[in-house]
């Protein structure tokens, strides 16, 4: 690119969408003096569990109180192991840490970053078994869930998603959120759609959905006693009134994301760098769009030169964080991706303009 050409406006890693529907309904909501625990969180609750395809969604205060009331449900706690990747947002670790159990890392596959099945094997019959399998469906591609749903059974363990990126997504035909026991969303700013902060557990069982919503609101049980020591992790009717208009959206969104990708792909075809796989079977939502790159920080300045930002996600594995010092083991690939990755903007809301600039961008590129 010529030093001497104007750049134009920073295309942005993420820019949420929120329009005059989603401020009509704040307004109404605001109006309406039911702020908190009101129809419009019920309502959200089962129109994301229809989408999901199963019967009860239990909204949050955000992602990560989604796992960690999804933990509590589950009875996963002291003395207990959860299995599952150092390779993801520390949310995920940190979840397991707040229920009083430790997490068992597995390392990931280097093509979709998820969970390798045969380390996830490994892992657990090092340990003598786990009591739970925390799935993370990373950058929107669906897990291997067929095999972790063999390892979960074979060990009498809970099957949980970690489903934060992965709104959209399908494996084997069926929604991210249908596949394990429980599944948890986060609604944070940047995910695939937004109540600007806020999350989602979704699960066919009756009884851990009763479970559920007893704990995100202090313990109480149906005749309004606190019945256990609970949390505070209730969605206010503001953020669900905002969710329920964007899960009208978010196909298209879905649908904008992969289409972005698809060009993304196509221009990356004749270079080094490396691009995101679909794993057969399964239908990528592409919360990111990761490549990865053997000289990361120069793909990163050239994409700057086109006024293009991007981000690492993840420039430190979980298990070197110094929260996680007392973790024994190596992790190889982890590693090894948490120098290469780079995800560039792939949201809706970039025009054609954006995405042919982006496609230039990656074109161009010379290692």
């Amino acid at each position: 690119m010529s030093d001497t050409q104007p750049l134009e406006p920073d295309i942005a890693i993420a820019s949420p969408d929120i329009g005059e529907t989603e401020l009509h309904r704040i307004h109404d909501v605001l109006r309406s003096g039911h702020l908190s625990g009101g129809d419009e969180v019920t309502a959200f609750g089962a129109e994301f569990a229809d989408y999901c395809t199963v019967a009860h969604g239990v909204p949050t205060s955000n992602g990560t109180t989604a796992l960690h009331a999804a933990l509590e449900a589950l009875d996963i706690g002291a003395g207990d192991t959860v299995l599952t990747t150092p390779f993801s947002f520390v949310a995920t670790a940190n979840a397991v840490r707040h229920v009083g159990a430790t997490p068992v890392f597995a390392d990931i596959d280097p093509q979709t970053y998820n969970v390798d099945p045969e380390a996830a094997e490994a892992a657990a019959e090092a340990n003598g078994g786990v009591d739970a399998i925390l799935a993370v469906h990373l950058y929107g591609c669906p897990a291997p869930m067929a095999e972790l749903r063999e390892l979960a059974d074979r060990y009498d363990a809970a099957l949980v998603e970690d489903a934060a990126q992965a709104h959209g997504a399908t494996y084997r035909g069926h929604p991210v959120g249908s596949l394990g026991d429980a599944a948890c969303f986060s609604f944070y700013p940047t995910k695939n759609m937004t109540t600007g902060e806020g999350g989602m557990v979704v699960t066919d069982d009756d009884a851990l959905a009763d479970r559920l919503r007893s704990y995100i609101d202090h313990g109480r049980d149906g005749e309004g006693n606190h019945a256990i020591v609970g949390h505070n992790f209730r969605m206010t009717d503001i953020c669900a009134a905002v969710g329920r208009v964007q899960l009208g959206k978010l196909d298209d969104y879905v649908a904008a994301r992969r289409e972005h990708a698809a060009a993304y792909d196509d221009a990356l075809a004749d270079t080094d760098v490396v691009g995101p796989v679909e794993p057969d079977g399964c239908r990528h939502a592409y919360h990111q769009y990761t490549v990865r790159c053997s000289d990361r920080e120069a793909l990163q300045s050239h994409l700057e030169d086109y006024g293009i930002s991007a981000a690492v996600y993840y420039p430190t594995p979980i298990h070197e964080e110094p929260a996680y010092d007392d973790v024994d083991g190596s992790f190889p690939e982890a590693e090894r991706a948490a120098t290469e990755v780079l995800s560039l903007p792939v949201h809706p809301s970039l025009s054609t303009d954006d995405v042919r600039r982006i496609t230039v961008a990656l074109t161009e590129y010379k290692a």
